[in-house]
C-alpha cells in the first residue's frame, strides 16, 4: 500500500483506488462536488483500506448523488469493507448494486 487515495472519474463512474482513510481522504472531500457532477455508481473495488472517516465520507458521496435525484450504486465492496459497513450498521446505505 502505498498510502494514497486515487481517484478516477469516467461517465458516471467514480473509481476509488489505494486508502480511503483520514490521513488520504482531504483532497477527494475538497473536490467532491466537482468529482461527483455525473456520478451515478462508485467503484470501491480498488480500496485496500477503509477507516470509519472513509465510510463516513462513501455516505456522504452517495448522498451527494441521491440530492441530484439519481439511484446511487457501489460496486466491488470487499469482504473487508463490507464488514466494516456491518460494523456501523449501514448495509441499507452502502450496499452492492444499489
Amino acid at each position: 500500500m502505498d498510502g494514497q487515495l486515487r481517484w478516477q472519474v469516467a461517465d458516471d463512474r467514480l473509481t476509488l483506488a489505494g486508502e480511503l482513510e483520514r490521513e488520504t481522504l482531504l483532497p477527494l472531500w475538497q473536490q467532491r462536488a466537482e468529482v461527483m457532477g455525473r456520478v451515478e455508481i462508485i467503484d470501491v473495488a480498488g480500496l485496500q483500506r477503509v477507516d470509519s472517516d472513509g465510510l463516513a465520507l462513501l455516505v456522504h458521496l452517495r448522498q451527494i448523488v441521491l440530492e441530484r435525484g439519481k439511484a446511487p450504486r457501489f460496486t466491488g465492496i470487499t469482504d473487508k469493507l463490507r464488514s466494516l459497513i456491518t460494523l456501523y450498521n449501514l448495509q441499507k446505505i452502502i450496499a452492492e448494486g444499489e
